[in-house]
């Protein structure tokens, strides 16, 4: 293959999955908890075509995978007495059929039966690893910033609140949650910060993000255009030499 058109097409490919990061940090931008992503790339040197018999080795980029930014989003106020904010690290850790997992969603409710879930039914976990169970009819707990749950002044558990060394390692999940690695040690939050009656939204910063996708969104048709002239030089050039005798 043509050395352009090879570089240019694996730039396409990084852009196009650049364009798929930024649309989707852009359509979370109101998920609770969801943390602003960003993709990972490196150089990668290789020969050049051997048609043309260069001895030059050519780069293009490529990407490696995406990595999160996990500072705080912004913190608003709800309200709701099951509404739960954390400040600084930490993860709500949840049981799921598939095992534990972790999440900054606070949106939590009480079911039919009494557990502490997720919006999506998943049991919250306390700092024993066993579910918390609320009157159903009783009146709403109170949470303290430490994760301590107290019902009519009594304490009934207490969140488990989790956090690893390398936040990178998680591996993202659907519904805002995370699996930890089988080696990642997880590290229990000695003093978390927990706002009851608020929810964390996400990091993502609208400006950027929108600025980012405009940004790509030119270079992926400026390298479109440049393939395409690139096509017609090669096509116009087989032509010519097939005229000549």
């Amino acid at each position: 293959m043509n050395n352009a058109l090879m570089v240019g097409l694996t730039r396409q490919m990084v852009l196009r999955r650049q364009m798929d990061v930024t649309a989707n940090n852009i359509a979370n931008m109101s998920t609770a908890g969801f943390k602003v992503e960003k993709l990972l790339l490196r150089n990668v040197s290789a020969g050049p075509a051997t048609a043309l018999g260069g001895t030059s080795p050519i780069s293009f980029v490529q990407d490696t995978g995406v990595s999160r930014r996990f500072s705080d989003g912004q913190i608003e106020k709800t309200g709701r007495a099951l509404d739960l904010a954390l400040s600084g690290p930490g993860f709500f850790v949840i049981e799921t059929p598939n095992g534990e997992r972790y999440t900054r969603d606070g949106r939590f409710a009480v079911n039919d039966v009494g557990v502490l879930t997720t919006a999506d039914g998943m049991a919250v976990l306390d700092d024993g690893g066993a579910q918390i169970t609320l009157d159903v009819n009783g009146e709403p707990p109170i949470i303290t910033k430490e994760g301590s749950v107290q019902v009519g002044g009594l304490e009934v558990a207490r969140l488990d609140i989790a956090n690893f060394e390398n936040l990178n390692s998680l591996i993202k999940e659907g519904e805002g949650r995370f699996r930890a690695p089988a080696n990642a040690a997880v590290q229990a939050v000695d003093k978390p910060v927990i706002m009851q009656h608020h929810l964390e939204r996400s990091n993502v910063v609208a400006i950027v993000e929108m600025s980012r996708l405009i940004e790509t969104t030119r270079a992926y048709q400026s390298v479109s255009n440049m393939l395409s002239k690139a096509e017609t030089l090669s096509q116009q050039t087989i032509q010519r030499l097939g005229t000549v005798r």
